[in-house]
């Protein structure tokens, strides 16, 4: 194992990461969302994931220039902390040479590249793992690195339409809608990190790494579920319901006097409780509405019907008066509510970071909490080649051969 971010953070004053896969060292040859997405999960969680960005340029997404902060893409910012980075040209012998002496070392290894592209340089999976047998080596494609798409490239937006995801969202009758995250995107990535770490826990029994593969199109296929099932029972393939259940109701958004809420009847408890406290109790015997069977082929009636009366009070009163009720209920929030609403806030959902250009900046936080081993936000994204050196010390280069590897262009001294 490589020196982990552990000695890096004892050598630059930052705290040692205490996350569960700390000592970990993943290699990040990805950009944009899904591998980024990935990477950043594992660091998260306390991994050493070191960000090798192409040259020259380094992510598409350090170009997204709206919006950025003095300059600093926002978006990269958001998917890249708690990485190294260093800037590698691959198409030279040096920057060759130089990921190879890193993948000797590393556990893990995700990209994203076009299938193919890696192997001709001498960089895919079975030429790294020649050289280190224990390296977890992982692909994320648009489509996978099997099968008659495995050529394609691959986009979120065309993903959600492949999948099925498109034709179950939106309003009835409307026009094909995309979910409003690039959720293949970010999907892919979860499924990418917890298909390295299963193979990480299978090393640790064999010794033996492997290769993962995953894609934005079965990041997309495993959000239907749902809908796959009620396909598969009935061979009839259901369509968008807007914010309604595929098979439960009343489970949607509904109108109130001054906004939205969304309110989960999920069974005949909560049912009976919306039924009661909006004051329609005489539909709960109503033969329309007694079972979910009779909500769900009467759905929108008794949307209508619930409607009608949500309108008559405000958000804060209906969701005061839910709350105490016990029916699980809350308020449709834009972006810059969610990230001040207080249970956001006490999750850590929302961390601030000091960025060495942009400066004070804010992220989303770990989504997993650990009670012995806690994962963090421990730094802001990596500005261009900021670790270069850094990391290429570790990897046994004495400054010498950086500074000729600089001057060759294979790597870039941030």
């Amino acid at each position: 194992m490589s020196v982990s971010a552990a000695a890096a953070s004892l050598l630059s004053g930052e705290p040692a990461p205490a996350g569960p896969l700390a000592g970990v060292v993943v290699l990040e040859l990805a950009q944009i969302m899904a591998g980024p997405s990935c990477g950043a999960l594992l660091a998260d969680l306390g991994a050493d994931v070191i960000k090798v960005e192409r040259m020259p340029g380094g992510d598409d997404t350090r170009r997204y220039a709206e919006p950025s902060v003095n300059g600093e893409s926002a978006a990269f910012m958001m998917m890249n902390r708690n990485k190294r980075g260093i800037a590698v040209d691959l198409k030279t012998d040096g920057g060759r040479e130089v990921l190879q002496r890193l993948a000797q070392r590393a556990d893990a290894l995700v990209e994203n590249y076009r299938r193919g592209a890696l192997d001709r340089l001498g960089l895919g999976a079975n030429a790294l793992r020649a050289l280190n047998p224990a390296l977890i080596y992982c692909s994320i494609s648009g489509y996978g690195r099997t099968g008659p798409a495995a050529d394609k490239g691959g986009f979120d937006l065309v993903a959600q339409g492949v999948s099925g995801l498109m034709s179950i969202t939106g309003e009835p009758g409307g026009p094909p809608v995309k979910v409003g995250s690039p959720v293949t995107d970010i999907n892919a990535g979860i499924l990418a990190a917890l298909g390295i770490v299963s193979a990480y826990v299978h090393r640790l029994k064999t010794g033996e790494g492997q290769f993962v593969d995953t894609s934005l199109m079965e990041a997309g296929i495993h959000q239907t579920a749902w809908q796959a099932a009620i396909f598969f029972a009935t061979g009839r393939p259901p369509g968008p319901l807007g914010s309604a259940h595929v098979l439960a109701a009343p489970y949607q958004a509904f109108p109130t006097a001054d906004g939205w809420i969304n309110i989960g009847g999920a069974n005949q408890a909560n049912w009976e409780r919306i039924a009661r406290l909006v004051g329609v109790a005489a539909l709960i015997d109503d033969p329309r509405f007694a079972t979910n069977t009779g909500r769900m082929a009467h759905r929108d009636e008794l949307a209508t019907l619930l409607g009608e009366r949500l309108r008559g009070r405000s958000t804060a009163e209906w969701l005061a008066a839910l709350d105490e009720a016990g029916i699980p209920a809350g308020p449709i929030q834009s972006i810059a509510q969610m990230a001040e609403d207080p249970q956001v806030r006490a999750r850590d959902m929302v961390v601030e970071l000091d960025h060495p250009v942009a400066g004070a900046t804010r992220a989303l936080g770990v989504p997993v909490k650990f009670g012995g081993t806690p994962s963090s936000v421990r730094r802001p994204a990596p500005t261009y080649g900021q670790h270069t050196g850094e990391v290429l010390r570790e990897a046994g280069f004495g400054d010498d051969d950086i500074r000729a590897l600089a001057a060759a262009g294979a790597v870039h001294l941030g």
